[in-house]
């Protein structure tokens, strides 16, 4: 054994040596000497043999195979780096050819668009007129061709000489167009609201330019959006939301640097027609919730908490052009204050949950059941502009002011769910409320049940994030104190509301 031991000495020390020289030398020396060093290996082997023993050659056969199944290792896994480092290279050789060819593609329609332009302005040439000498139609066409903003051009051409002027309607008021609206939907159209979700509706618009339409499926949520439009005579324009929707390009479309065209969307030919339009026009983004709406929506959210509507102004285009549509302005549109936006939502896992910062903004709206049928008188479509209806907003708040007495409640109850549940209503509700209930009375609403509308869908929404099952008692002191300030028997939709949220939890 011990003559064993100096072998392996010896040749540890050979082995460190000669990966020393692999190392620091230059790369073909190793292979050079190569023979030299197995022929000391052997004469090495062939010295102390005779000495080893039993147990010499054992450790000595142990020693040669875990070196070969060392050397086998360090084999396997430089096959693996050099196969994993083909793959990435091939990958990223793939990425650069495809990029290739989306930029070939990109010139290529680019180079398609300038010629189809080279062409139509040969057809012109060749019937032998000038520019100046076509009818207007041509002149329309070539116009929305090679403009930057197709679609609005054409808008404009549309309503080009056009008189958009509405007469009013004499002696109308809100409760009176809030039965006419609910008698339309009946006879016209075979679909039954009832009266109060017809008053929250109005009152709605006269307080947020934002309305949400939400519960289960087949209530008539966008049913109701779209017979606000036939009921004004304008129909409503319905844009399907898509759950790919992450920013405002989506939304509004986006600037093509090789085409140097606009690719506009349906919603900002809708949002652009309102512009010359004088009555309500309605723009209905469906199931807006399957993408996240403070993405895609941020920016209107932003632009309509602005006092002043002059300043509602959407950037669309950084450099504007002489020849671009009408009412788009310094590359800006304005949202003109005849546009309201409603938006449909169902609640399921297929959607995401509608973030506090969109409820407080908008008026929600929730539709639990189907329309029950009932006794209605024929009606006809109306037209008015939006004027009109703006007066008759305006008329109602200042007809209709909130008592001082049902303030001082709602001030209480503000106290009440400060100290129970650390949730406070916020300046937003109470600016609200200064237009809602006036309108929702002004419709033939009570002031109280206003207030419970207000109440549920601004306040007790926020409840959802509490942990219930540790507030029930807190809930139940709750409804004990709305039957207090408000009597027994009314903030019906307040009652129903704990009532759910204390079976469900």
């Amino acid at each position: 054994m011990a003559s064993y031991f100096e072998y392996l000495r010896e040749i540890f020390i050979r082995v460190l040596a000669d990966i020393g020289k692999f190392l620091f030398k230059a790369i073909i020396s190793p292979w050079t000497d190569l023979g030299e060093n197995f022929s000391y290996y052997h004469s090495t082997l062939a010295a102390h043999a005779s000495g080893f023993g039993f147990f010499g050659w054992f450790f000595w056969v142990l020693m040669l195979l875990l070196l070969l199944g060392f050397i086998g290792g360090l084999g396997f896994l430089l096959f693996l780096f050099i196969r994993k480092y083909v793959r990435f290279v091939k990958k990223e050789l793939d990425k650069e050819e495809l990029k290739r060819q989306v930029e070939r593609l990109n010139y290529e329609l680019y180079q398609a668009v300038q010629e189809k332009d080279k062409i139509l302005n040969l057809k012109v040439g060749y019937m032998g007129l000038k520019t100046d000498e076509l009818d207007q139609e041509s002149q329309e066409t070539i116009e929305e061709v090679s403009a930057r903003f197709p679609k609005c051009i054409r808008v404009d051409n549309t309503y080009r000489g056009e008189n958009m002027d509405i007469a009013p309607m004499p002696d109308l008021t809100l409760e009176e167009l809030c039965n006419s609206f609910r008698n339309f939907c009946a006879s016209q159209l075979k679909l039954y609201y009832r009266e109060d979700v017809v008053k929250q509706l109005f009152a709605g618009m006269a307080t947020s330019k934002l309305i949400i339409l939400e519960g289960i499926s087949g209530t008539g949520k966008t049913s109701l959006a779209y017979a606000l439009g036939k009921f004004f005579s304008f129909d409503s324009a319905i844009i399907p939301v898509q759950p790919s929707w992450k920013d405002r390009s989506e939304l509004l479309g986006y600037y093509n640097e090789f085409t140097k065209k606009f690719n506009e969307s349906e919603f900002l030919k809708s949002l652009y027609v309102t512009t010359y339009r004088n009555d309500l026009n309605v723009i209905v983004l469906d199931e807006m919730n399957l993408a996240r709406i403070e993405y895609y929506f941020a920016e209107f959210l932003s632009v309509m908490e602005m006092r002043d509507p002059n300043d509602w102004l959407i950037d669309l285009i950084p450099s504007p052009l002489a020849s671009d549509p009408v009412h788009i302005k310094e590359g800006k549109l304005l949202i003109p204050q005849n546009v309201i936006f409603f938006g449909t939502a169902n609640n399921d896992d297929s959607t995401f949950t509608i973030s506090d910062k969109v409820y407080d903004r908008a008026i929600s709206l929730f539709f639990d059941d189907k329309g029950r049928p009932f006794d209605y008188a024929e009606q006809e479509a109306i037209q008015i502009p939006y004027s009109q209806l703006r007066q008759l907003y305006d008329e109602a708040v200042g007809q209709f002011p909130i008592s001082a007495d049902m303030l001082k409640k709602f001030e209480d109850l503000d106290n009440f769910v400060i100290k129970k549940f650390k949730l406070a209503f916020g300046n937003r509700i109470l600016k609200q409320l200064e237009t809602f209930i006036p309108v929702y009375v002004g419709c033939g609403g009570s002031e109280v049940d206003g207030f419970d509308f207000i109440f549920t869908n601004k306040v007790l929404k926020k409840f959802e994030s509490l942990n219930i099952a540790f507030l029930k008692d807190e809930l139940n002191e709750l409804n004990v104190y709305l039957d207090k300030l408000y009597g027994k028997g009314n903030f019906h939709m307040a009652h129903d509301y704990i009532a759910n949220l204390l079976k469900n939890n």
